[in-house]
């Protein structure tokens, strides 16, 4: 049985953990600001604007992460004090057992919110997008990036983000070519973004008659989906507006009318298409926003690394450029740049990430 001096040590350290967790994630600011947030919602004039209040409210629901949580911690903490007093007090094991079991579950939740410190950048908080394309290896690899595309909308159904594909493109035989995913949920950017780079697939076709070792590549980019005015300066002429008629299931206008949209940005080979609407016009206008949303990325990467330009993992879909190895015949997942491993692969590729993201972003790619 641990000794209650030895909890007691426990809960003044938490107690540690939590103003540090105070101070860094600033709090006050935050409780602040919500205040002002709830002010603001009370004035007539803010009704008027749909807007203003979709963004008031999406902002106080993201301090209120921060807030609330700390609040229910140091509730907690006061409460376990209290317990700990009894339980000096009558000598009752029972009590001694349920605060352990209390300290434990206030650790994680620490712990969950100390991971908070991670999302520092500026867009961490927005939605994104998530592209997905195909690349080395044929019938192979557009496979393979169905697999990519079916294992992210798995993991953000377990983190309960809400996911709609805004295109997808159907390979020959199998698979897809390439697709759009939008997602949105609380900082969503800031959990997606450093699963931007190619994933590297080795196994024994199934496409293969001779049953033979196949590699394939497809390449995953992140961008953030950001709601304010982007100040990016695009030159009309670098610009390559495509329309043509939308394909995949759904829809009467699917194959009926030229209302889907791909602009390539010339000059970067930036690529983004769009099919939900049924406007042209509304089409056009979704791919450029994220065109917009893009190149801010590509920029912001390329002032953080200093190593190769991310036009080229944009390019070149194949050796050279891979974060992360999926090794189906060896029952291996290696995360190239953290070293983690995975070799229970069938939870990887049912939404299993959170161990690969979680050490990106503590080593801060």
């Amino acid at each position: 049985m641990i000794d209650i001096n030895t909890i007691n040590n426990q809960i003044k350290t938490l107690n540690h953990r939590k103003n540090d967790l105070k101070r860094y994630l600033d709090y006050n600011s935050k409780k602040l600001r919500i205040l002002e947030i709830d002010l603001e919602l009370l004035k007539p004039e803010t009704w008027k604007k749909k807007e203003s209040i979709y963004k008031l409210n999406k902002e106080k629901n993201l301090l209120n992460i921060i807030v609330d949580n700390i609040n229910k911690i140091e509730a907690q903490l006061k409460e376990t004090n209290i317990f700990v007093e009894l339980a000096k007090e009558t000598k009752d094991n029972t009590v001694i057992q349920d605060i352990i079991t209390e300290v434990e579950k206030i650790e994680e939740k620490i712990k969950k919110l100390e991971f908070y410190r991670m999302f520092s950048k500026k867009y961490d908080n927005c939605n994104c997008y998530i592209d997905i394309q195909s690349g080395s290896g044929g019938t192979e690899a557009q496979d393979w990036s169905k697999i990519l595309l079916r294992m992210y909308l798995k993991w953000c159904d377990k983190k309960r983000f809400k996911t709609e594909i805004i295109e997808e493109s159907i390979g020959e035989i199998v698979g897809i070519k390439y697709a759009t995913v939008q997602v949105f949920g609380e900082y969503a950017f800031g959990w997606l973004r450093t699963e931007t780079g190619i994933h590297r697939l080795i196994r024994k076709s199934p496409f293969d008659s001779g049953n033979r070792r196949h590699t394939s590549f497809s390449s995953v980019f992140i961008y953030p989906d950001i709601e304010e005015k982007i100040n990016i300066e695009i030159n009309s002429s670098d610009l390559r507006i495509d329309v043509y008629r939308a394909s995949g299931a759904g829809g009467q206008h699917v194959n009926r009318t030229e209302s889907a949209v791909r602009i390539t940005h010339i000059p970067t080979n930036l690529v983004t298409q769009c099919q939900s609407n049924r406007s042209q016009h509304k089409n056009k206008e979704q791919a450029m926003k994220q065109m917009k949303s893009k190149l801010y990325e590509l920029q912001n990467q390329k002032k953080i690394k200093k190593q190769k330009k991310i036009e080229d993992n944009k390019s070149d879909i194949s050796w050279g450029h891979q974060i992360r190895s999926y090794i189906l015949d060896h029952s291996k997942i290696k995360d190239i740049r953290t070293g983690v491993e995975k070799h229970d692969i069938q939870s990887v590729l049912n939404g299993d990430l959170d161990d690969f993201i979680e050490h990106s972003l503590i080593l801060g790619l």
